[in-house]
């Protein structure tokens, strides 16, 4: 599998994405949801540190944060975060667009962007917030959302799960993978 970077940044410009106006009142946020074709394409996870009263503690999750006043931008924000969390600078990335607006549980509104990772480099972060990188191939990730039909519906928060390895992606980063790839079923190539 393999994706037509082309065709994809066509789809997210002419796509109306969910906005945020079911999230009005909640704190803004931001992440990148990360691509990467080599040496086949997966999308860059994060796996929040085990730490006592921190409400994402051992969930799945895209790199992000909160949306300072002094960001210039939702964007400049997500690359700020990119940064801080895992020393991906704004030169290895090459960011495709806004995908939209996912809303939480806890009242946070979060602007999704799109990118591919150019050049991974060397990523650090800080173990007492993250406890690791995972890095989950697309194809795994379009088999189960196939195989369950999550393409068909909206299932429950509680019923889409996207299992890989020893970790499940749910909550909110499964509502945004959801979306994702229903986004870019047409720029998949089969190899």
């Amino acid at each position: 599998m393999e994706i037509d970077c082309k065709r994809l940044k066509e789809i997210v410009e002419n796509t109306r994405h969910p906005d945020s106006s079911s999230g009005n009142g909640y704190r803004k946020a931001t992440v990148f949801l990360l691509l990467t074709n080599i040496p086949a394409p997966y999308i860059l996870f994060i796996l929040k540190a085990d730490n006592e009263g921190y409400p994402w503690r051992n969930q799945m999750a895209l790199p992000g944060g909160h949306i300072d006043p002094s960001d210039g931008s939702p964007l400049d924000a997500a690359f700020r975060e990119l940064a801080e969390e895992l020393n991906i600078q704004r030169n290895q990335v090459r960011a495709i667009g806004s995908i939209g607006h996912f809303q939480t549980i806890n009242e946070r509104d979060i602007e999704v962007f799109l990118g591919y990772l150019k050049d991974e480099g060397e990523i650090r972060y800080d173990p007492l917030e993250i406890a690791r990188i995972v890095r989950i191939p697309l194809a795994d990730l379009m088999k189960i959302h196939l195989e369950n039909q999550y393409d068909k519906g909206f299932p429950g928060w509680d019923a889409l799960l996207y299992p890989y390895e020893d970790v499940v992606v749910w909550g909110a980063t499964a509502r945004i993978i959801q979306y994702v790839l229903d986004l870019m079923k047409p720029a998949l190539i089969a190899r």
